[in-house]
């Protein structure tokens, strides 16, 4: 059973980055008179709020459940979000191509808190197979500095949300106790939550813990737990993009080959084109309120609503396609998170 390993971050824990530029959105939490927090995912927008529990924080997202975060357009209401806000918290690894653009274009002069800072970056699953595929189409959006969906992994979590308060401590040193108190309770969640996906999984011999999903967005995840990924449907972990035929071919081919038992979809994303593959492949197909929250939380009446709920459901569809049952879910994670 894998021991949960908590970062020792040190002065260069958390970037902080002063900086002239930004932009934002949607469902915001606590009154206006507090520290006002924007956040790019949703994933850091439920993190910060439990950060920022007990607090005057006011935290808005620039996405909504159920959004792609690959490709961003700011609105005039996104840009003035943004240039009012004190903190833009982003996932970094450069998830948001867009942020330098969009934050100058809203002449913001706060802080920018990266929550990736002191987690190693990972190449895609599939860079062999579609290193050569790729055109001029996708390389504005190569992600140079590695595969960006580092929230996958629970380890890699608890990195985000000690630099993600590290920085809001910093810029707000009356919460700073508060904050640190919430960070400490938050990150005993995350410990529980990964002793508890290890317990499930490792019920499941190596050998048979094989996925495909829809776009290339557990990297983290599937190495965390010594999951083999046979391949994703679009041809990046872009989720935009779109597969040729000779890609779809090739994957059916996998998927028969390696006897993988089922395709998931995600939830922000469109499951036609995974569905035609798994009925072509001969395999079920987990799509609709069974797909899998990744680049998005869902709906705050859904599983995906926060990021310990999401990563549960993730987890329970997972082991349901190998035939397993996961383990029974500590109490710690089933209170309000």
């Amino acid at each position: 059973m894998r021991k949960f390993t908590r970062a020792l971050l040190g002065a260069a824990g958390a970037t902080i980055v002063a900086i002239g530029v930004t932009g934002c959105a949607t469902a915001a939490s606590g009154p206006a008179d507090g520290l006002n927090v924007v956040t790019t995912t949703t994933q850091l927008h439920d993190f910060a709020l439990n950060l920022t529990k007990g607090t005057d924080a006011e935290v808005t997202s620039l996405f909504q459940p159920g959004s792609s975060v690959h490709s961003f357009e700011p609105t005039a209401a996104d840009l003035e979000v943004i240039r009012t806000a004190d903190i833009v918290v982003i996932n970094g690894m450069d998830l948001e191509p867009w942020i330098d653009d969009t934050l100058a274009s809203a002449g913001f002069d706060g802080t920018v808190i990266d929550a990736s800072e002191g987690i190693t970056p990972m190449g895609t699953d599939d860079d062999d197979d579609h290193a050569a595929e790729e055109d001029s189409d996708h390389e504005e959006h190569d992600h140079a500095a590695g595969n960006p969906h580092i929230w996958t992994s629970p380890a890699n979590a608890e990195i985000m949300v000690q630099n993600v308060a590290e920085g809001l401590e910093t810029a707000s040193a009356d919460n700073a106790a508060t904050i640190t108190s919430n960070a400490e309770a938050y990150e005993a969640k995350l410990a529980d939550l990964d002793e508890w996906i290890s317990t499930s999984i490792d019920q499941v011999p190596a050998a048979d813990r094989l996925l495909a999903t829809n776009h290339d967005a557990l990297t983290y995840y599937n190495d965390a737990y010594d999951i083999t990924f046979i391949g994703s449907v679009m041809p990046s972990w872009e989720d935009n993009a779109e597969p040729s035929v000779a890609e779809v071919n090739d994957l059916v081919k996998k998927i028969k080959e390696s006897g993988v038992p089922a395709v998931f979809t995600e939830s922000q994303l469109k499951p036609t084109t995974a569905e035609a593959i798994a009925e072509q492949a001969g395999v079920k197909v987990y799509s609709g309120d069974d797909a899998l929250y990744t680049d998005s939380l869902g709906a705050a009446d859904s599983d995906g609503a926060t990021y310990i709920s999401s990563t549960i459901h993730n987890t329970e569809q997972i082991l349901d396609s190998w035939g397993a049952t996961v383990a029974e879910v500590p109490a710690s994670l089933t209170e309000t998170n």
